[in-house]
């Protein structure tokens, strides 16, 4: 039999704005409820809205640690690579986001840390990035965590895969903890970093094969070596030609859209003929009258009209009177 060990939570004692900041965070029962719910219905607005197609299942480990690595250009990217996952690790899957965004205010903290389980990386060097990279370096090895990592430091203004910062790399330098390439199309059509609404665009997350760096050194050169590979990978991942990326039917989402604007222009016209738009104009000492509607809205001084009929076959139709 084995003996009985208590070990408590790392983040006792923590005040909840100060959890909520914690690399040393861990789960409770709450959250992990909220977590399964948020994730069900993300996915099943992904499925629906943006048709999200995943390819590579078959290269996720059987179990974790391991990191995801992928191009960055839509908040929608978090939660498309944590839908790809398993449910049951829901409390393993931390995004690594930035933590003067992210967690800027104590809403956006909580959310950030209940809902999506992201960790802060603070991009100001104040708040101490090697100490924390080196806290999540261990929490990665010891807990079985799953980190989603972006190392382009922030999403792409146009779309496209930007250079790598090298930092990322001391979390698997010199380990064995697998390491995911991943490219994402069609995030970045669907919600820009300029937008604040989902738009119906189809999404592909394509997985590549794992890869291991025991053999780098966990210092400077081995991390621009292992960023480098990482990139080349996600390069090549995004030059295979998948099916579904050949031209397809306008999906039912943007159908309804179209449909929606098209009524609105509909509408707008009809209520503007029904209205009727009057005005009167002078020329050689006479007032003459102009309509839009087929009836007068008063005579004018000469009692000369001139009237101009939108609902006749013949848009170019004066009458004067």
């Amino acid at each position: 039999m084995n003996d009985w060990r208590y070990d408590p939570a790392h983040d006792l004692g923590l005040q909840t704005n100060q959890r909520h900041r914690s690399t040393l965070r861990e789960s409770d029962l709450t959250s992990s409820v909220l977590r399964l719910g948020w994730l069900m219905t993300v996915r099943t607005i992904l499925k629906c809205w943006n048709r999200l197609e995943i390819h590579g299942l078959e290269n996720l480990p059987a179990q974790p640690p391991f990191v995801i690595v992928a191009n960055h250009s839509s908040h929608l990217d978090t939660v498309v690579l944590a839908s790809a996952l398993s449910l049951r690790w829901r409390d393993h899957v931390s995004p690594l986001a930035a933590g003067d965004y992210f967690f800027a205010t104590p809403p956006l903290a909580g959310f950030s840390a209940v809902i999506l389980n992201a960790l802060p990386i603070w991009r100001d060097r104040r708040h101490g990035q090697r100490h924390e990279l080196g806290d999540l370096r261990e929490r990665l090895m010891n807990q079985s965590a799953i980190y989603i990592v972006f190392p382009e430091g922030s999403r792409s203004r146009d779309g496209q895969l930007h250079e790598f910062r090298p930092g990322f790399a001391t979390l698997v330098a010199g380990t064995a903890i697998p390491v995911l390439p991943c490219h994402l199309s069609g995030s970045f059509a669907a919600m820009p970093p300029d937008a604040n609404a989902v738009r119906p665009r189809k999404i592909i997350l394509q997985i590549g094969t794992p890869l291991t760096f025991e053999t780098v050194a966990n210092r400077a050169e081995g991390w621009r070596q292992v960023a480098a590979v990482i990139r080349d990978k996600i390069v090549a991942l995004s030059a295979c030609e998948l099916p579904s990326r050949k031209f397809h039917p306008r999906h039912w989402g943007e159908k309804l859209l179209l449909i929606a604007r098209f009524s609105r222009l509909l509408l707008r016209r009809r209520l503007r003929s029904l209205a009727g738009f009057g005005g009167t104009f002078r020329s050689q000492g006479c007032c003459w009258k102009f309509e839009l509607g087929g009836r007068p809205l008063s005579q004018p001084m000469s009692g000369k009209v001139l009237s101009i009929n939108t609902s006749s076959a013949s848009a170019d139709k004066v009458t004067v009177k």
